[in-house]
């Protein structure tokens, strides 16, 4: 069966967005979050144009390569510019988790409204044998409240942002992880966990 996973830059304390992100801002001023996709010469087999560090690459391939279907949130969708029928992975649909109709109907995109378990089914089966990633501090918090969460992998980011939107929200038990993988490279460090059940 596919694993439902999220893997997110994330500043050291814990925030997926600088301060202001928002339709037409993006991250706000937390794009330095992103700066390791592009500062290495070892090009991404899976991303075009993302050139990653020697080390990162082969990581980072790794866990996209397991992608059939990304699950995000309606803020993350508004923020990212997805309105035009983009999607965050080139070959993976989107489902998006949203109490808001769709701007517009396109093929590589489905809204649930009905929660967070349908929308990790719809993804699930949109996936098929692949796993499903999410996108988004809201829906990882809830996906993590339902326990539906196999694995979390954090793409650190050596700054500290003071502000923004947090990647991870308050939840009401304390979730276990066990650390399968650390990987240092410039300027990230990732760091691949599996969610204890």
């Amino acid at each position: 069966m596919s694993k439902v996973i999220c893997a997110l830059s994330v500043s050291v304390d814990g925030y997926i967005t600088g301060r202001d992100p928002g339709v037409g801002r993006g991250l706000g001023d937390g794009t330095m979050l992103f700066d390791w996709y592009f500062d290495g010469d070892t090009p991404s087999k899976i991303f075009d144009g993302f050139r990653l560090s020697e080390l990162s690459a082969p990581f980072f391939d790794a866990q996209a390569g397991r992608v059939g279907a990304s699950l995000a949130g309606r803020n993350t969708y508004d923020d990212s510019g997805w309105s035009a029928g983009g999607t965050p992975h080139p070959t993976a649909p989107l489902v998006v988790l949203s109490h808001r109709p769709a701007p517009q109907v396109n093929e590589r995109q489905t809204f649930v409204t009905t929660g967070i378990e349908d929308a990790i089914e719809t993804a699930r089966e949109a996936a098929g044998d692949k796993d499903v990633a999410l996108m988004g501090g809201g829906v990882l918090t809830s996906a993590l409240e339902a326990g539906l969460v196999d694995e979390v992998i954090l793409h650190q980011v050596p700054i500290l942002l003071g502000g923004g939107r947090p990647f991870f929200q308050e939840l009401p038990e304390h979730v276990h992880l066990r650390l399968l993988e650390a990987v240092p490279a410039p300027g990230v460090t990732h760091l691949h966990y599996e969610v204890v059940r």
